[in-house]
């Protein structure tokens, strides 16, 4: 199997992994803004992403010096790891489950920064402890604080943005009183009759609202806020059990039993993930929440409208877990909760793709900078905490 070694491939496999796993949640919520359902996104996705695990385990835990390769593991006496391995999946999937239903609530940008900060506030104090401190401290935890303070930000930007929308749609319902005769005869009403559709108007809102899949005017953001937590708490468990499955520092195998390779443990991760979900989303399909409408694996099957970006979001996010995970075991599980900071990415993706922020006020725009910087800060700080694994 090939092994990354050295702490330059370990940070490049972070910083490729930073940039994956802040694409794929964007690619889903486009397919919902779109009005796909997001059982058929996820099913799609699910797919692919356990196929990334297939392909990883085949290629790179198969080439290479280094012993025992992934075949050879699969028939050894490792079910304790494999139990852990397995473990780390289920609560990803659950997480990444419940994210999709938050962003719809509060927002790409926002459910990703709460959520990617609760990973690493937990799940970097856990992976210190159990890589036996091989993490600098005094560089490390510096990094997680920034975290706190971005989360803060960004909390602050929900909060701003959320009233600058409110502002946007009562004005515009002054708007829509003005007839038809007033809109051809005025000029600057004709004009801003043609603004209305632009992207960051309330005539944008509206008719994200009229074609996204989940629909969100009128319900409370808590449930957003509630959900997003939970995804937070689910996704800081998953690497410190993946931890504990390849570096079995609870001393849970038998002696003579090599400890599970990061590809082996990848895939058994994945397979518990795939199941997970797919047992979920298939009772989402009959049994829809959140006031969705009722769908049907048959309906699923010939829905082919966003399912190539479905099957993207899936190799994006299973790729770049798996990069995750080989820079963590060279330079430290901590040290590669660095890739958490994917708000940097998946920001930049819900400007560019759906208009996120435009006209807002000013308050909103600074806040969101400094949040942007504070993640950029925290990314340097937790990659310079990089140790290296004996």
């Amino acid at each position: 199997m090939y092994m990354i070694e050295s702490k330059g491939g370990a940070i490049a496999c972070m910083l490729l992994a930073l940039l994956f796993l802040g694409t794929w949640p964007a690619i889903m919520t486009l397919t919902e803004r779109r009005g796909r359902l997001p059982q058929h996104t996820y099913l799609d996705y699910t797919i692919t992403n356990l196929l990334a695990a297939v392909i990883i385990a085949f290629t790179l835990g198969e080439i290479g010096p280094s012993r025992p390769n992934f075949i050879t593991q699969l028939s050894q006496d490792n079910w304790q790891s494999v139990m852990f391995a397995m473990s780390g999946g289920i609560v990803l999937s659950l997480g990444n489950l419940a994210t999709q239903y938050a962003w719809a609530f509060v927002g790409l940008s926002v459910t990703e920064v709460i959520t990617s900060s609760i990973t690493v506030v937990i799940g970097t104090t856990l992976n210190y402890f159990l890589d036996d401190r091989i993490n600098r401290a005094e560089i490390l935890f510096p990094g997680a604080a920034c975290f706190l303070i971005a989360v803060c930000f960004g909390s602050a930007v929900h909060k701003s943005n959320a009233a600058d929308n409110k502002s946007k749609l009562q004005n515009f319902n002054s708007l829509e009183t003005t007839s038809s005769f007033q809109i051809e005869t005025n000029p600057a009403n004709s004009e801003l009759a043609k603004e209305k559709a632009k992207e960051g108007t309330a005539a944008f809102l509206i008719e994200l609202e009229n074609q996204r899949a989940i629909k969100v005017f009128g319900k409370s953001t808590i449930i957003g806020l509630a959900i997003t937590f939970f995804a937070g708490i689910c996704f800081s468990m998953f690497s410190p059990a993946f931890n504990l499955a390849t570096n079995d520092q609870w001393h849970t195998l038998k002696h003579g039993v090599p400890k599970l390779s990061v590809y082996t443990a990848f895939f058994y991760f994945s397979i518990s993930a795939f199941v997970i979900a797919l047992i979920l989303n298939i009772r989402f399909l009959y049994w829809p929440i959140l006031g969705l409408p009722r769908s049907s694996f048959k309906a699923y099957i010939n829905d082919w409208n966003g399912r190539g970006w479905s099957f993207l979001a899936g190799f994006l996010c299973g790729f770049g877990n798996g990069l995750q995970f080989m820079g963590g075991q060279a330079a430290g599980y901590a040290a590669a909760d660095a890739v958490q900071a994917l708000p940097l990415v998946s920001t930049f993706w819900g400007i560019l793709l759906f208009g996120e922020y435009r006209r807002s006020s000013r308050r909103t725009y600074v806040l969101l900078i400094s949040m942007l910087f504070m993640f950029i800060v925290a990314v340097a700080v937790l990659m310079a905490s990089s140790g290296h694994r004996k």
